[in-house]
């Protein structure tokens, strides 16, 4: 392995950290200020009557979910959907990591409530410029300009 290669890597690893770091922390800034849309009903009715209000989607799949074809449908239409309307994208693997940033519980609780469908969320009111959407949504279109049009972060368990 090369100098260049043993830099770009740790860069790359970095800027990973930072992007994911980023994510977890728009996610929860946003559900505090009641700005998320969570589940693949849910942000299907927002994005067709209120498309304009949503400045991320953010589509979580672990390994299981990869051969749910119904899952996978509902994914490609809204890819398509936000690909239509330029907003970014990105996919997450962690389903346990995002329940926890979320504050959500992975299983029914006592009360019998089921937990929500974290496999799509929508962070919407675009008045909110916040800083961690600035540096999600600049990683989203340097990965578009690497023709990578929906990125991938790993959320990884602490």
């Amino acid at each position: 392995m090369t100098l260049e290669e043993v830099v770009g890597c740790n860069s790359t690893d970095r800027k990973m950290e930072t992007v994911r770091e980023a994510l977890e922390e728009l996610l929860v800034a946003a559900q505090r200020q009641n700005c998320l849309t969570v589940g693949v009903y849910e942000s299907a009715q927002l994005m067709n009557v209120d498309p304009d209000s949503v400045v991320l989607c953010v589509l979580a799949t672990d390994e299981e979910d990869e051969n749910d074809v119904a899952l996978q449908i509902h994914f490609t239409l809204i890819q398509a959907f936000c690909c239509d309307i330029d907003i970014n994208i990105v996919r997450v693997s962690g389903m346990r990591r995002l329940a926890q940033v979320l504050g959500e519980p992975l299983s029914t609780d006592s009360n019998a409530n089921e937990p929500r469908d974290l496999h799509c969320i929508l962070v919407t009111n675009p008045q909110a410029e916040h800083l961690k959407l600035n540096e999600v949504g600049s990683y989203c279109k340097e990965s578009r300009c690497r023709n990578q049009w929906v990125p991938s972060i790993a959320l990884q368990e602490r």
